[in-house]
């Protein structure tokens, strides 16, 4: 695996690139629906709408959050060798973990069951898959080196 440093790729420089930029539009579009219809984005994903300003406004903090994930992706897209890459690795992992836990059990122990309720646990699933890849190769590599 190539090296810059003392860091490691995580993994091919395009694949990275390619993980980066899905994970950039897909929540920085998440982000924007949410800032600008919260109501109809929740009731996509739980079947029901936002009925007072409190969730609404509460929904568009989300989806600040969501649009400011996205736009770290977006700019990390191109730097799949800083070290700052392993800390947006990581939160990127434990942000994806704990969205298909929290929809999972939205669907399963809720109840709560809206059209894009499964594709974005799957979604987010396979972007966890990914991601834990990325972040173990390199936990993977870093255990190597130091014990050298």
């Amino acid at each position: 695996m190539p090296a810059v440093g003392n860091c490691r790729l995580l993994f091919a420089p395009n694949a990275m690139k390619r993980l980066f930029t899905l994970t950039a539009v897909i929540e920085v579009a998440t982000g924007l629906g949410l800032i600008a219809a919260p109501s109809l984005v929740v009731r996509l994903l739980l079947g029901s709408p936002l009925d007072t300003s409190a969730p609404m406004m509460l929904g568009r903090v989300a989806g600040a959050a969501l649009l400011a994930l996205g736009v770290a992706c977006w700019l990390a897209r191109n730097d799949t060798q800083s070290p700052t890459v392993r800390g947006l690795v990581a939160a990127m992992l434990l942000y994806n973990v704990a969205i298909v836990a929290l929809l999972a059990f939205a669907g399963l122990g809720l109840g709560l069951q809206g059209v894009a309720l499964w594709p974005a646990v799957v979604l987010h699933a396979l972007i966890t898959i990914l991601l834990g890849r990325a972040w173990f190769m390199n936990t993977k590599d870093r255990r190597t080196e130091s014990s050298h």
